[in-house]
């Protein structure tokens, strides 16, 4: 990925989000994720093509059904980069909460 906003960009899309969402259970191929996301054939491979060029996905041929699955490394470098860009604080409640919990 070359800047954040290329992330923002490609996680722009609701169904790109619910793809990521269901490729961390598991390898999915095209037919299977548009039957669960209520969504074409079609625009699952077009949202598996801007996945698949950021390196979010990654694709693998089994017989004559081709499987995607996450890039585990490209998603936590994205998950780096949000990290650093929040604000919030929620990363140390997260931690001061987790030590709560041990103390108690």
């Amino acid at each position: 990925m070359k800047k954040a906003a290329d992330l923002f960009k490609i996680l722009s899309a609701d169904k790109r989000i619910e793809i990521i969402e269901l490729l961390k259970k598991e390898p999915m191929n095209v037919n299977a994720l548009a039957e669960v996301l209520g969504i074409t054939q079609s625009a699952v491979s077009q949202h598996l093509r801007v996945l698949k060029a950021s390196g979010l996905v990654r694709d693998e041929r089994q017989g004559y059904w081709i499987y995607y699955s996450l890039n585990q490394d490209t998603l936590e470098k994205c998950r780096q980069r949000l990290n650093r860009i929040c604000t919030c604080g929620c990363l140390g409640e997260q931690t001061d909460t987790s030590k709560t919990h041990k103390e108690a």
